[in-house]
């Protein structure tokens, strides 16, 4: 192109100045790829860093979109992991205090509670586990748990949530086979009935002891010494504190898969966590947190990437056990600064992958997954600093119904009742209900 005021000598000096602001472009998108620098020593740069890492992982939502479904994201996602990632949302607004985020995750929250506010939502029958349902209410006990804002008047509270989610998978127990424990699908039709595996078990079971230190009430942490007992004595646990995938009912859970995930010794940890605080201490209960804490090292060394489960339930669990914070804690530091690294990927330049050991390379994927375990991984450095959970004695505004849910059960003739007659009296958990029969994911969760 040729300027009709300068000559050639203008349109050299022209193109030598656009190469050189080309440059410049270059060099500042280079200089500007990536997160903020993280500063784990500084609560503000803490926040700062999370909080870009939660605007990338929103991008992905549609639930708030007109014409969708509130809770929803698009696939290849499943159900279930819109409750996790709702779950890390309500984490962001309890060590931030940004409130950014928190009317998306109250409608989402209540839209996909189904007709009895137990998640159990008549669309997703197809594809309705244990684990799933368990992952939304263990949201909404965080949301308890953390002073998340009540929702509106009319609305279940998030108490009642999780209390009704526990019902449901009370009813559900299975003495048939297995000597116990739950199955991993809900309904008869799903693939995967006959399997019971650990996460679906440790949800319960971490639902049981949260509950216990909420309400104080015994007949949760009854529940929770089953469940605890049950997995112990299933083959899914070892003396070590490492846990096992599952097994099939129709062998009895003799086929045990060894398969080890992330979630669930962090299920499990902070349900023993709530155990040992709701035992003012108990030496057993102790005993098994440490276990766990020392049987999570498997996933630390040789560096490798923790889930956002993970880490979320082991910061917890330092409030409900204080004695692990010191263990605990240079674990997450340590990874959170190898997560950060390498968030300079995607459109935006921050977009974070799954792999956080290859010296602060983008792996070239992204995700809710992703941002998620990213998230989680930053937001816990805060723990110190966060208040302690609240319970109904400790300023907890959450309203409860101890005695809601539909009684779903996979096949409503088999007597799986939970609660003796006594407990169920003093709890309220169980009580005479309508049988409702409704009808109608994975590979990031172990990131």
């Amino acid at each position: 192109m040729r300027l009709s005021y300068g000559g050639d000598r203008m349109i050299s000096h022209s193109s030598s100045l656009f190469r050189h602001f080309t440059s410049l472009l270059a060099l500042t998108s280079i200089a500007s790829a990536g997160l903020p620098q993280l500063n784990l020593d500084d609560a503000d740069s803490i926040k700062q860093v999370a909080s870009r890492v939660a605007y990338d992982m929103m991008t992905f939502y549609t639930g708030n979109h007109t014409g969708d479904v509130p809770g929803n994201l698009p696939p290849p996602y499943y159900w279930w992991e819109v409750g996790g990632m709702f779950g890390a949302l309500i984490n962001y607004y309890y060590y931030t205090g940004d409130k950014t985020y928190n009317d998306v995750v109250t409608q989402g929250m209540i839209f996909q509670s189904g007709p009895d506010h137990d998640y159990m939502t008549p669309n997703q029958t197809k594809t309705t586990g244990n684990d799933d349902q368990g992952f939304w209410a263990m949201a909404a006990m965080a949301a308890a748990e953390q002073g998340f804002p009540d929702p509106p008047e009319g609305q279940p509270g998030w108490l009642a949530l999780a209390q009704a989610t526990f019902n449901t998978q009370a009813y559900r127990w299975d003495d048939q086979f297995c000597n116990g424990g739950l199955r991993w699908q809900v309904f008869t039709f799903n693939n995967g009935y006959n399997y019971k595996n650990t996460i679906s078990n440790g949800v319960f079971f971490n639902l049981a002891a949260r509950l216990a230190v909420y309400t104080g009430n015994d007949s949760y942490a009854q529940w929770a010494e089953k469940v605890y007992n049950w997995e112990a004595n299933s083959g899914f646990m070892t003396p070590q504190y490492n846990f096992y995938d599952g097994a099939h009912t129709d062998k009895n859970c003799t086929d045990v898969n060894k398969v080890q995930w992330t979630y669930n010794v962090g299920v499990m940890m902070l349900g023993a966590a709530n155990m040992y605080n709701y035992t003012n201490g108990s030496s057993t209960w102790g005993g098994r947190v440490e276990g766990m804490v020392q049987g999570a090292s498997i996933f630390f060394s040789p560096p490798r990437t923790t889930s956002s489960y993970l880490s979320r339930w082991m910061a917890a669990t330092t409030k409900m056990a204080p004695f692990t914070y010191d263990t605990i804690k240079p674990l997450l530091r340590a990874s959170a600064q190898a997560a950060v690294s390498q968030c300079t990927g995607g459109q935006s330049g921050t977009m974070c992958g799954m792999i956080w050991t290859n010296n602060g390379v983008w792996d070239g994927t992204t995700g809710v997954g992703q941002q998620m375990s990213v998230l989680e991984t930053v937001q816990t450095n805060l723990i110190q600093q966060a208040k302690a959970p609240f319970t109904n004695k400790t300023g907890g505004t959450s309203k409860g119904n101890p005695g809601g849910g539909g009684q779903t059960s996979a096949d409503p003739t088999q007597d799986a009742s939970p609660i003796g007659t006594k407990d169920r009296a003093g709890a309220g958990i169980l009580t005479t209900l309508v049988l409702i029969w409704l009808l109608g994911g994975l590979w990031w969760m172990v990131a």
